[in-house]
């Protein structure tokens, strides 16, 4: 996570008569510097400054173009020298951007190397560079592991002040890229995914439950040292992680407030008040270059090695394994336990019968005393009428 921020860049004008001279749109020179068209655009407007490695491979980029506008010029100059002596037009040659140490490919098929960034060719290798075999999918996640792992780890470091945490972050950071290569290998910033995944496992807030992280860690040996890393463990994790990506690794204000999932105003404010936490505490480190250049020197004073990836492939290989094996058992299990409650289970509700509770406090029950003489007579003469009631009195004469 070095750089070199002293790198001289021209003005914000040459910039852009640089950029037209050689032909090229803001989004094929994005493509280049492995940015935005915005960065771009703002780089040649002068709103904002390119800080880190990216303002080295800006820088590289531009002396690329101010040479092949010499070249172009030279070889105009001598076609117009041609054409005159023969009295025959001639064409101009096309202007090809070729970066340094490449062979001419087209915009899209360049590998180009930022501090944070690996952009993958386009089209396979094999179109850009006649005779190469193309890379296979192992092959290309080696070389971005090898490129962006190490600073990933010293990065780390810096946010939990723990060597082991910084390296666990990484490798698992590392493997859900392995498991889901179609998608990282596709992306604009592939590192850049990887670091957002390894910040989140790095600061997540369970790891304080584990064992092995109950206990700190050696702190740096330098006094110094440790009293940067005791005050970057003291800041809350959202201003700790912008003032790393922001001052640590050299990200814009823009880049950086989207890569913690914040606005840009509230990116600037978590800068300014971590600013002003180190400020307060250690007076030397206000101004931002010797900010970032304390905190190089104390990732880079520890030996914070990654495992290599051909480890982190097979170890991302048997994770996804083990989880596919503990989805089909769960999934066996459900159906299992499903099954014997089809098998098991009723097919008609059947109320339940509730147990006898004797009944006190009822009057015995008695039988009806013997009829007497007249009542017996009553019934009788009830028996025999066949009327509802007694016959009618008819008057007799007489």
């Amino acid at each position: 996570m070095t750089r070199s921020p002293a790198t001289p860049l021209p003005p914000p004008k040459e910039r852009r008569r640089l950029r037209e001279a050689a032909s090229l749109t803001h989004t094929q020179l994005a493509e280049r510097a492995g940015v935005t068209r915005d960065t771009v655009r703002a780089w040649e407007s002068g709103r904002t400054t390119p800080r880190g490695r990216k303002r080295e491979a800006y820088a590289r980029l531009l002396a690329d173009l101010a040479d092949l506008a010499e070249e172009t010029a030279a070889q105009a100059e001598q076609t117009a020298t041609q054409a005159t002596e023969s009295a025959e037009p001639a064409a101009l040659p096309v202007p090809v951007v070729v970066t340094a140490g490449a062979a001419p490919a087209e915009p899209a098929a360049v590998l180009t190397k930022t501090a944070d960034s690996l952009v993958l060719p386009a089209k396979p290798l094999r179109d850009t560079v006649p005779g190469t075999p193309p890379l296979t999918p192992a092959q290309t996640f080696d070389a971005l592991y090898d490129f962006g792992a190490p600073a990933l780890v010293r990065q780390t470091y810096l946010l939990t002040g723990r060597r082991d945490l910084a390296r666990e972050s990484v490798e698992r950071a590392f493997q859900q890229a392995w498991e889901r290569w179609p998608e990282v290998a596709c992306d604009r910033d592939p590192v850049g995914w990887v670091r957002s995944l390894a910040y989140e496992y790095a600061l997540s807030p369970w790891h304080r439950f584990r064992l092995r992280h109950r206990h700190p860690e050696a702190p740096p040996a330098d006094p110094a040292d440790r009293t940067l890393m005791n005050v970057l463990l003291r800041l809350p994790p959202p201003h700790r992680r912008t003032l790393v990506l922001y001052d640590g690794v050299g990200l814009d204000l823009p880049e950086t407030a989207a890569e913690t999932e914040a606005s840009t105003p509230a990116a600037a404010c978590r800068l300014m008040r971590a600013r002003e936490a180190l400020a307060d505490r250690v007076p030397e480190l206000a101004d931002p270059e010797v900010l970032h250049r304390r905190l190089a020197e104390l990732a880079s004073a520890e030996r914070l090695r990654a495992a290599g990836p051909t480890a982190v492939r097979l170890g991302s290989e048997r994770r996804a394994k083990f989880l596919t094996r503990i989805a089909i058992a769960f999934t066996a299990a459900l159906i299992g336990t499903t099954s014997l409650t089809l098998r098991t289970a009723p097919t008609h509700y059947e109320p339940p019968v509730s147990p006898g509770q004797p009944v006190r406090g009822v009057p015995p029950r008695t039988a009806p005393g013997p009829l007497s003489d007249t009542e017996l007579e009553l019934r009788q003469k009830l028996r025999d009428e066949a009327a509802a009631g007694p016959e009618r009195l008819s008057p007799s004469p007489g």
